[in-house]
């Protein structure tokens, strides 16, 4: 069977059951070799996904605003030892003896930090829900927060990529969003990405995992997946200029848009090559991580696959990938010179569900 056949197999045996709507992506060489857009933006309303549909990108925000601030180490502005406190000087968070460590760029990229989603204070918002405030005002509260552990001492993700946030549109002394348009988003032509929607007309509906998905929240109502701050995710929340820019979680755009970032990392110009090979290093050595992520590493832009026995992946080492809670995934391969991207509307089965793996497998039988 064809890459095209396969492909759409997977696409079909998912639609209503798994999935209400999505766009799937591959690129090899720098050329595009399936697209498909299936399925509904809003089932309800019968309106069909379409392919420049705008998406609540969740953690797809992280390499991007990764991708500006690796643009501006490249100008000399920032370099990834730096310590935070020069950029943000309040932000100095305790270790849980209570003595202060610096915190590194290095380990905010690579959520060696301290700063975890399951110590997220209740008053700071953690990219999908939480207060409307500033971004500094925001990150003066996480600041005030005794992290989960010493900076460097283990694992764990969370809010690291907002305080980078901070940091770039501190560096540039202007919002986040505008930090992230002038050193990746702007010269890529990810001309839909933003932090609030260039066009509310085309933002998908989100759907809850179920069989069939359930019914898409409206606002002020919120999703019934919950995230591990037990708060319901705001689906509102990107048409509020006032929340903070989350460099972890805020942003929307299409799925042009975030292939347009990740082919950035496989053959790209964007980026030196040096750059790129330092933002596919492992960052965090042989600190432990969590169970589900076995046979993987993490870098400066997602995980790592070290052993792709125990990661249970027909990818071969080297290949990273991540994806974003409100129903994406995406992969680099530079050894295959592939990369993959599916975007959906229904959470948290596009991130992290069998969709994910179905996808995947389809597209590396056909190779």
């Amino acid at each position: 069977m064809s890459l095209q056949s396969k492909v759409d197999a997977a696409i079909d045996a998912a639609l209503v059951s798994r999935i209400v709507g999505c766009v799937v992506l591959v690129n090899q060489g720098g050329k595009e070799i399936y697209a498909r857009t299936a399925g509904f933006a809003d089932r309800e309303a019968n309106r069909p996904l379409e392919r420049n549909a705008i998406w609540r990108l969740a953690s797809v925000t992280k390499p991007i605003v990764a991708t500006a601030a690796l643009k501006m180490m490249e100008a000399g502005l920032l370099q990834l030892d730096d310590p935070v406190s020069k950029y943000l000087p309040y932000f100095t968070p305790a270790s849980p003896d209570g003595v202060v460590r610096p915190i590194t760029l290095r380990q905010l990229f690579a959520h060696t930090s301290g700063l975890t989603y399951d110590t997220n204070p209740a008053d700071v918002a953690p990219g999908m829900s939480g207060p409307y405030i500033s971004l500094e005002e925001n990150l003066r509260r996480l600041a005030r927060a005794p992290l989960a552990f010493a900076p460097g001492a283990a694992w764990g993700y969370g809010t690291s990529i907002d305080v980078l946030g901070g940091v770039i549109a501190a560096i540039n002394g202007s919002t986040l969003e505008a930090a992230v348009v002038k050193y990746a988003a702007g010269p890529l032509g990810m001309v839909d990405w933003r932090f609030t929607p260039t066009d509310a007309t085309r933002v998908a509906a989100n759907y809850a995992n179920g069989n069939p998905p359930e019914a898409p929240v409206t606002p002020p109502a919120r999703i019934t997946e919950e995230n591990s701050q037990g708060t319901g995710w705001q689906v509102d929340r990107i048409f509020r200029a006032d929340a903070p820019q989350s460099g972890g979680g805020g942003s929307c755009g299409t799925a042009d848009d975030v292939m347009k970032m990740l082919e950035v990392y496989n053959g790209g110009t964007h980026l030196k090559p040096a750059t790129v090979d330092e933002a596919f290093r492992n960052q965090i050595g042989s600190l432990p991580r969590r169970d589900t992520d076995a046979g993987k590493r993490f870098t400066l832009l997602g995980a790592v696959i070290d052993d792709p026995q125990a990661a249970k992946s027909p990818c071969p080492v080297g290949t990273l990938d991540w994806g974003g809670a409100w129903g994406h995934n995406w992969i680099i391969d530079r050894t295959n010179k592939l990369t993959i991207l599916v975007c959906t509307n229904v959470a948290p089965e596009g991130c992290n569900g069998p969709f994910r793996e179905d996808i995947r497998d389809a597209v590396y039988a056909a190779l």
